[in-house]
């Protein structure tokens, strides 16, 4: 019983600690995103796409994709310039908060 109990409180402690997509962190990384996004990810401007609804995991492998340079065309030069510094865990703050958005 006894290591039953330490398992679930080591597991416990490694979930919280792998924890990720921090919707109010990726609010706030969001602030240069708004120009071509739009604020709470609704643009204004057709030919940007609108990220609020988009599916997290969708966005955590594209903003990964225009770091490596796996995307190309339309704006990728761009999205790459503004992710370049970016961290897996900023990817993953950013499409947590995009994801929680009302479309």
């Amino acid at each position: 019983m006894k290591l039953v109990v330490s398992l679930v409180a080591l597991s416990l402690c490694s979930f919280s600690v792998l924890a990720k997509n921090d919707i109010e962190a990726g609010r706030i990384k969001s602030a240069s995103c708004v120009a071509c996004h739009g604020a709470e990810g609704k643009v204004s401007v057709p030919m940007y796409p609108n990220l609020a609804g988009q599916n997290a995991m969708y966005l955590e492998q594209a903003l990964a994709a225009y770091k490596k340079g796996g995307r190309t065309g339309g704006q990728a030069e761009v999205m790459r310039a503004y992710v370049s510094n970016l961290s897996d865990e900023d990817f993953s703050d950013l499409a947590a908060y995009y994801a929680s958005l009302k479309p």
